[in-house]
């Protein structure tokens, strides 16, 4: 492995005990470009061909207040694969907030747990005195990457090769975009939405193959809502408007306050893409993170996505002393995400309701060919109680019910792993689960490559990263087709 490293950042980060400061969630703050990585078991397959992109938080200075892990400062990981090699890189996004910070030397914005009077300087997104840290989401569309910020941050295109950063993107609107935004492969589309404190409170958008901005409509709701993800199908949108958002009495004397509003359902708008009515559906209260995929199947709209039993979870009582109520908030088996099934009658109106799998598990990827679409095959995570570390993966076939697993060994932690179609392939799940895993034993990290029609046969190879990365939120997989050439 030949690794050069780049001239280190500003930093003025301490020591800490914090459990998202430590461990698996230990800030990297180095910057490097690697070639030549070395396998550790197995053998790189010469039929996976793009790279893997990955966000992660890494907090760069010393906390104003009270440290939450969303609060890190955006870093992007790449490992790029071609002919059977493979190589590596990782760099900060230089969002205007993380340069502001460098030239200052210290932290200027509070987190999400802090009080709004912390912000040196007014702040960024819909939750109006957050630092807009691009730390949450990653795609790649129109040939460049974009980060986004799950508060609706400006939005921040980077070449997905050289992790170069390039500036906010020019469709942005003032409200910002959300993350979670959705590339659909067959017409090269971006679909997007953001939320806010003014009315009408939800947008949804879409981008051309072009990175213009074809359409940006109003999804009117009653008031300010905190909507997550969204989902996608070849004539619709699917936004929602779930009963839990902040407090509107606290929000008056600007606390931030999440809770569960009794007596709301949960709602569904189909937005058509094409322009038109849009049409609301309710379903049973719950809250929902992400969705794994949605398509039309005659009169029906069907959604799935990981369905909450508790969103509001009881604090754990088996966290360090200050952090039982955080940490239960980031733990799939505090709040009981499952696996779900959502039906939308177009023709008389009503929602039918299903589990597909009972087991805890959330952060769902598919072979991204078939979003929209009929599909068959969904690939979950699965989390270590108590921890927002992942430690091993379920595959669904929501056809026959069949689940198969694989999981990693005890102190060993995976990235989201997006589905990475097999060159040639033709079935949907011909082609491989691709992530990053930290070892706490060794202190070490490498990327992992499953094969997608056998999970739990383990990994096809093991390939060695230069430096311990830091746990963090989504990842992407981006073939070489879609990627700019190189300069």
């Amino acid at each position: 492995m030949i690794v050069t490293r780049l001239p280190p950042i500003v930093s003025s980060l301490e020591p800490s005990n914090h459990p998202y400061l430590t461990g698996a969630w230990t800030p990297l703050q180095e910057e490097v470009d690697a070639e030549d990585l070395a396998v550790i078991e197995g053998a790189i397959p010469r039929d996976i061909d793009g790279v893997y992109l990955r966000n992660t938080e890494n907090q760069v200075h010393q906390p104003l207040g009270r440290f939450h892990p969303f609060d890190g400062d955006g870093m992007i990981h790449q490992i790029a694969f071609q002919g059977g090699k493979a190589s590596y890189r990782n760099r900060f996004l230089r969002t205007r907030c993380f340069e502001a910070e460098q030239e200052a030397g210290g932290s200027l914005w509070g987190g999400l747990a802090d009080p709004v009077t912390l912000a040196k300087r007014p702040g960024y997104c819909a939750h109006g005195s957050l630092k807009d840290a691009s730390s949450t989401d990653v795609v790649v569309h129109a040939g460049m990457g974009l980060s986004t910020f799950y508060q609706c941050g400006e939005g921040y295109r980077f070449d997905p090769l050289t992790l170069e950063t390039i500036g906010v993107a020019p469709w942005v609107p003032i409200d910002g975009v959300s993350a979670h935004p959705k590339v659909d492969e067959a017409t090269g589309e971006l679909l997007f939405f953001n939320y806010s404190k003014q009315a009408p409170y939800l947008h949804f958008g879409i981008v051309g193959p072009d990175d213009r901005l074809k359409s940006y409509r109003p999804v009117p709701v009653p008031g300010p809502r905190l909507p997550h993800d969204m989902a996608f199908t070849q004539s619709y949108a699917i936004l929602n408007d779930m009963p839990m958002f902040w407090d509107a009495e606290l929000l008056k004397r600007d606390i931030h306050a999440v809770r569960m509003h009794d007596g709301l359902p949960s709602r569904f708008a189909l937005v058509p893409r094409a322009g038109g009515e849009i049409r609301w559906f309710e379903a049973a209260p719950t809250y929902v993170l992400h969705w794994l995929n949605a398509y039309e199947d005659g009169d029906e709209v069907i959604l799935d996505g990981y369905f909450q039993e508790q969103p509001m979870p009881p604090p754990r009582t088996d966290a360090p002393k200050g952090f039982g109520a955080m940490m239960a908030y980031l733990d799939e088996h505090s709040f009981r995400s499952k696996l779900h099934r959502w039906r939308f009658n177009l023709a008389d109106g009503t929602t039918r309701e299903e589990r597909l799998d009972e087991a805890i598990m959330e952060f769902g990827m598919i072979n991204s060919r078939f979003a929209g679409r009929k599909y068959r095959y969904g690939y979950s995570t699965v989390t270590r109680p108590g921890w927002f570390l992942f430690t091993g993966f379920v595959k669904n076939d929501l056809m026959t019910g069949e689940r198969w697993t694989y999981d990693l060994s005890s102190g060993r932690y995976a990235s989201e792993a997006p589905f990475a179609p097999r060159v040639g392939g033709t079935v949907e799940d011909d082609g491989y689960l691709v992530s990053f895993v930290t070892d706490e034993n060794t202190g070490t990290s490498e990327c992992v490559v499953l094969d997608a029609a056998r999970i739990q046969d383990g990994p096809v190879c093991r390939v060695a990263l230069p430096h311990k990365i830091c746990s963090g939120t989504h990842a992407y997989w981006a073939e070489r087709g879609v990627l700019p050439a190189p300069r």
